[in-house]
């Protein structure tokens, strides 16, 4: 007979931990694009100086540091869905895109429609005016080549 107790059941974060995670990230990343600076010293003040009690800390994590690693990539994917050069977008726009190409890329378990539709609302609360249809735009196409299966289904 085995005494080791079986471990609790890993619970599934909430969609409001998940979308604080998105933003303390998005505003994380600009940080790091304006400034630069180690990505683990950014992640260590944003824990210090925000409210942190209720993000989903792990997922915070994985953009943070997951998203700069990726960048090449994740750029590469959505510059031609793009109707403008990249370095014509606004920081914020180019993030939200980066962490919705991100999740749609590398985070399959997210469905497509919650991708976009977060990278929508990061737009509209700390984007240019109108930022957010661009942001669902390219979202969208960029949807339709990777996430075809799940778009169909």
């Amino acid at each position: 007979m085995n005494d080791t107790p079986n471990p609790a059941p890993a619970s599934k974060p909430r969609p409001a931990a998940r979308r604080k995670a998105r933003r303390f990230a998005l505003q994380a990343l600009y940080q790091w694009h304006i400034a630069g600076g180690s990505l683990n010293r950014i992640e260590a003040q944003f824990r210090s100086e925000n409210a942190m009690h209720k993000v989903d800390l792990p997922f915070f994590h994985e953009l943070l540091h997951e998203i700069p690693a990726n960048v090449a990539s994740l750029d590469q994917q959505l510059e031609p869905l793009l109707d403008r050069k990249k370095s014509e977008l606004g920081v914020v726009e180019l993030n939200a895109l980066r962490i919705g190409a991100y999740e749609l890329c590398h985070r399959i378990d997210i469905p497509y429609r919650v991708c976009i539709n977060e990278g929508v609302e990061l737009a509209k609360v700390f984007g240019a005016e109108d930022s957010y249809r661009f942001v669902n735009g390219v979202l969208d196409k960029l949807a339709r080549q990777v996430r075809d299966v799940e778009i169909k289904g």
